[in-house]
């Protein structure tokens, strides 16, 4: 039977993607398309604002399958074998799948894993010491307690690539005990013995592309290690598990996991191996995590664990929001425990295969990262492989130069942070102990770390100044002229000193800038921000500050906007400082607090 197509609308002809840039170019009225609205990301690429189906690529294979089955992991750490199992079935019970054992030192695994079914919960263990007589007795208590050793999954992690990254030495005598473990789990081909973790790279600020490279170069590391000592590759790529972390890029990360499985697929066929069957989990990072305003965590947990998920990972660990200040509490241990089970059962990730195939622009994006990740990965190879590359500190000066790149964003709020650069919670007060004193370097090795280490520090010196006057500093917002536009900069002005911890007053509106100027020049504050518009600031800036400075020459001055053509007398007469959105947050914040700290110092002499 002959069918024929119905063309709905057939007066409306197709339009190009051609036709549609001529027509924001118009929009843009001579403005740069490429600057405007092609996105540069930190791994140095570009991608565009809108695709369509001149967009087909030739697709990335080998992505991986979206996993029906997903492992939720749950860290434990081990102080005795007693309070490992009572923590571990806790989990069980709150609906965790997979459970993640941190032991220092060998224990009962009989005691351990009382109760715990085998068959249904993923079971894995960082080892530090003893780590054959436990894989031995796993092993056995495995066979024992299993009705298919099919069913045996999680894996073990020696911490060996971890180790090397954040403490500059490796224990060359793990590779004979990986060895050892390959032949002890042969049994079980879910059960991964070798794990290499990458984490560490984005966590001390790597971008996605390096440690996409970065983790391959290490794994090759680790293959070759392991084949001079009689392995063979094939066995060495099934038993394989890998960490990677998760950004806060979200499209960035769907596209980062799916690279990666394509590309070490590619690496294994330079072994001879086409078929082969590893695992990958993802981990909530370290660096996108604030102890300001820290429940914003959980959404960024959240959306971290999305995107690992759509680009195909096989389990997820999620800190509890509180970890990085905190020994997580009951109650956000089962909240970040309930962030898998949500998504999987409620939003249905996980039910549905491979969602994001074909999707125009995350296929770009998986390509994009993949190819230039292969480069970098050449790169490494070509001097001589991951350990001559970090020995040599190519791998840490190059995350170093990101790492550095994405501090100053943070700093001149072009990389926004929720609760730690935009939109701080001014009502919250946080303990001196928690605040960093700010990042700390080492060229040797790499450091995670979160990526608002200099912004807490800002928080910490506020804090200490609570604690050595009893007072906060406070802030008042001045304004006077153009209502629009002194709303508007009052805002920013809230939002930007905000940041430092200072109380924030809401603004204050005056008839004229000499009102405003002998009304703020008089008040409590130790800190007043001018808010008007450029016009209002031609016409009245300079009196302002003239006439405040003749009544507090001790207050700070700042003013909201950055208006060029008067700014040097401005400065003459006494300002202090401009607040714009080119403003470095750290640099202006701090320069406010030395002066706060002068005058003090001044007022206790």
């Amino acid at each position: 039977m002959k069918t024929t197509e119905k063309i709905l609308f057939p007066e409306f002809g197709p339009t190009t993607k051609e036709a549609w840039i001529d027509k924001v170019n118009i929009d843009l009225k001579g403005a740069d398309f490429n600057k405007k609205l092609v996105w540069k990301n930190l791994s140095k690429l570009d991608f565009q604002p809108f695709y369509n189906t001149e967009d087909a690529l030739d697709y990335l294979k080998n992505t991986g399958e979206n996993s029906q089955d997903l492992i939720n992991y749950r860290a434990v750490p081990v102080t005795s074998a007693e309070s490992g199992n009572k923590a571990a079935l806790k989990a069980v019970e709150e609906g965790v799948t997979g459970i993640l054992f941190h032991l220092k030192d060998a224990v009962s695994v009989t005691v351990l894993l009382n109760d715990v079914n085998l068959d249904k919960i993923a079971v894995s263990f960082i080892l530090e010491n003893e780590v054959l007589s436990f894989a031995e007795d796993f092993f056995t208590y495995a066979k024992q307690n299993l009705d298919n050793s099919k069913n045996l999954r999680g894996y073990f992690d020696l911490k060996i690539i971890t180790d090397y990254l954040t403490k500059g030495s490796i224990d060359i005598s793990k590779f004979e005990t990986i060895a050892s473990l390959l032949k002890l789990g042969e049994s079980y081909p879910e059960f991964k013995t070798i794990s290499v973790s990458g984490t560490t790279y984005l966590d001390a600020g790597s971008n996605q592309v390096q440690e996409v490279a970065y983790t391959l170069n290490a794994i090759v590391y680790l293959i070759d290690q392991c084949i001079d000592r009689g392995a063979d590759a094939e066995l060495i790529l099934n038993n394989l598990h890998i960490q990677l972390a998760i950004g806060s890029e979200y499209f960035i990360e769907i596209g980062k996991f799916r690279a990666f499985n394509s590309l070490l697929h590619a690496i294994a066929g330079q072994y001879g191996v086409s078929e082969f069957k590893h695992t990958l989990t993802a981990k909530t990072s370290i660096w996108s995590k604030s102890v300001t305003d820290a429940h914003t965590n959980l959404l960024r947990a959240t959306t971290e664990a999305m995107s690992a998920i759509l680009g195909n990972v096989n389990g997820v660990l999620i800190d509890a929001y509180d970890t990085e200040f905190n020994n997580p509490s009951d109650f956000s241990s089962r909240i970040a425990g309930n962030i898998s089970t949500v998504l999987r059962e409620e939003s249905y990730f996980g039910k549905v295969a491979n969602p994001v195939d074909g999707s125009y622009y995350i296929e770009e994006v998986s390509t994009k990262i993949a190819k230039k990740a292969l480069e970098l990965f050449k790169v490494i190879e070509e001097q001589g492989g991951f350990e001559k590359a970090f020995e040599s500190e190519f791998i840490q000066q190059q995350i170093a130069e990101i790492r550095q790149e994405k501090i100053k964003l943070i700093s001149q709020r072009r990389l926004s942070m929720v609760g730690v650069n935009k939109y701080p919670n001014l009502m919250e007060t946080v303990p001196l102990e928690t605040l960093s004193t700010g990042g700390v370097s080492n060229s040797k090795v790499l450091i995670p770390r979160r990526a608002s280490l200099e912004i807490e520090a800002l928080r910490r010196v506020t804090e200490e100044l609570v604690g050595e006057t009893h007072k906060r500093p406070v802030v008042e917002l001045t304004s006077f002229g153009n209502l629009n536009i002194r709303k508007a900069r009052a805002a920013f002005s809230y939002d930007f000193i905000g940041v430092s911890g200072f109380e924030v007053l809401q603004e204050k509106s005056y008839n004229t800038a000499l009102e405003a100027a002998k009304s703020s020049a008089l008040s409590d504050s130790d800190v007043v921000v001018i808010c008007s518009s450029d016009p209002d600031y031609d016409e009245n800036a300079l009196t302002f500050v003239e006439t405040f400075r003749a009544l507090n020459t001790d207050k700070v001055l700042l003013l909201a906007g950055n208006p060029l053509s008067i700014i040097d007398a401005l400065n003459e007469a006494g300002l202090d400082d401009c607040i714009h959105l080119r403003s470095d947050v750290i640099q202006t914040i701090s320069g406010v607090q030395n002066k706060i700290k002068k005058i003090n110092k001044s007022l206790q002499s």
